[in-house]
């Protein structure tokens, strides 16, 4: 067996719960700006995130909260994501992080499969949240704000408690986002206070923030592991000013990163892509910003360093996953390597395994990459199935990836082995695509892949084979899909073929379909 580690030495974990572990520096930072509503100036200090969170906290024990009970939050990023988030990790219970833009059908899933008795939302989704709630155990809806017949985040609020309710950090689950995994559906990814806290301290040695004035841009959404963790929990963790923005639009981000006087700026590929090339940016002065890092899809060598040298301050990227709370490689600043997705994580082992033989690989050969650590998931909830399928025996994780490590220990992600399409860093599960297809009366089967596209990475498009004697067109289908999932997962190309290949087991081979495109 050979075992990539990290150059960097483990580093300890606390067994501490999340919130205290996010504000173990309260006493020092309390007067400090926590969080920012970029559009309104509304503030939270670190003291403010303390007190609100310690009375959502006894409001919902008040209300009967019992450990381990799934509140769901469905909102854009601002401020009081944070509190509704630490607030429940304070009343022992475990939050579902839903993205805003699902259907009420999408909603009404992950509320069923989560089993969440609350949901918190904002006025702007009602609507869909009083759909989507119908057929649950969801009981009560509250908004941050305020709307006409329901209560309001702050009228949960009760007596503050003292201390958290005690729960077993390395069992109890904290938090449940939703990922398609390597492959399928979406799941319920169980991650446990320890695994966050975990994450936390093991990229503090490799994004470390050297001064007391570090303002950092959150425009990635917290519903997804990467804002939820990286922009939201490890900044806060770090005494960062976090500045929040419910809806990314270029010239919004500039104003704020200049206005804000941001030094740190998460971003996607998509975003690398404006900074490189939209002329809008030549009309900002954007020096303050001390670094740039990119996630959730590869990010190409030559966009990064072209974006790098027009903004004026580096541009690195990291590896991770929902499953892995989610980072395991990330890249240090001012250790850029070309391509690379960093190192890994302290406290972390890494194999690259050969997909045929099974064997392990050394320094430079290309293979799955393997990951074992403490930030990999409990499992998916409700599917032992699923879990066995990606966390092995003895406990490393398969990632679906392709990888090479070279020999100062930057990881490179080269491929894919999981079907997963990556549309502007959201996962696509082409499995979920076609089986909605596939209920359309025109069509007899259907294949979908991604096609590669620079500005969103990948593009859904879809090889479909009609019903003999039915008719239908690309727009036909693409209506069809459009209006029963989220934004990012419709069907952006269409093709009509006679056949889908497959093999004899009766799996697409959807190689051929890339091959043609």
């Amino acid at each position: 067996m050979i075992i990539h580690r990290s150059p960097l030495p483990d580093v300890e974990i606390p067994d501490t719960a999340l919130t205290e572990y996010v504000l173990k520096d309260l006493d020092a930072l309390r007067d400090r700006p926590a969080l920012i509503d970029g559009p309104t100036g509304r503030t939270y200090t670190f003291g403010d995130l303390d007190t609100h969170t310690r009375r959502l906290a006894g409001g919902l024990l008040e209300r009967g909260m019992k450990p381990g009970e799934v509140l769901a939050i469905m909102a854009p990023n601002i401020p009081e994501y944070a509190i509704v988030f630490h607030g429940v990790a304070r009343a022992g219970g475990t939050v579902t992080t839903i993205n805003p833009t699902y259907t009420a059908g999408e909603v009404r899933h992950q509320l069923q499969d989560a089993g969440a008795t609350r949901l918190v939302t904002v006025p702007a989704f009602l609507d869909t949240a009083r759909e989507a709630i119908e057929g649950t155990d969801v009981s009560e809806i509250y908004v941050i704000g305020e709307a006409e017949g329901v209560p309001s985040l702050t009228d949960l609020y009760g007596e503050p408690v003292a201390e958290p309710v005690p729960v077993e950090q390395a069992e109890h689950v904290v938090v449940l986002p939703y990922s398609s995994g390597t492959t399928g559906l979406p799941k319920g990814v169980m991650l446990t206070h320890r695994n966050l806290v975990a994450n936390i301290a093991q990229c503090e040695p490799i994004l470390s923030y050297g001064t007391e004035d570090e303002v950092a841009l959150a425009v990635l959404p917290f519903f997804h592991i990467y804002g939820m963790q990286v922009l939201m929990n490890a900044l806060l963790s770090a005494g960062v000013t976090v500045v929040t923005m419910p809806r990314f639009d270029l010239k919004g981000a500039l104003d704020l990163i200049r206005d804000r006087k941001v030094t740190r700026f998460f971003a996607v590929p998509p975003i690398i892509l404006a900074l490189a090339k939209h002329p809008l940016v030549d009309e900002y002065d954007l020096s303050g910003l001390r670094g740039v890092m990119s996630g959730a899809a590869p990010l190409g060598a030559e966009l990064a360093e072209e974006a790098a040298e027009r903004i004026g301050c580096e541009v690195v990227q990291g590896y991770g996953m929902t499953e892995l709370s989610p980072v395991s490689h990330a890249t240090p600043y001012g250790a850029y390597k070309a391509g690379s997705s960093g190192i890994t994580a302290p406290n972390t082992e890494c194999r690259v395994v050969d997909t045929e033989s099974g064997e392990d690989l050394g320094v430079g050969e290309e293979g799955e990459l393997w990951i074992r650590g403490p930030q990999v998931m409990k499992g998916y909830l409700n599917n032992p199935e699923a879990t066995a399928a990606t966390i092995d025996e003895d406990g490393w994780l398969h990632t679906g990836d392709v990888a090479r490590i070279d020999e100062e220990g930057h990881v490179f992600v080269v491929d894919r082995v999981k079907e997963l399409i990556k549309y502007k860093g959201f996962q696509v599960p082409p499995a979920e695509l076609e089986a909605l297809i596939v209920t359309h009366p025109a069509v007899a089967d259907v294949a979908v892949i991604g096609i590669p596209d620079v500005e969103a990475g990948e593009l859904p498009k879809a090889f479909i084979v009609l019903k003999e004697g039915h008719e239908a067109t690309a727009e036909e289908i693409q209506e069809f899909v459009a209006g029963q999932v989220a934004g990012y997962k419709k069907i952006r190309m269409v093709e009509f073929i006679d056949e889908i290949p497959k093999s004899a087991s009766g799996k697409i081979l959807r190689r051929f379909l890339r091959d043609q495109g």
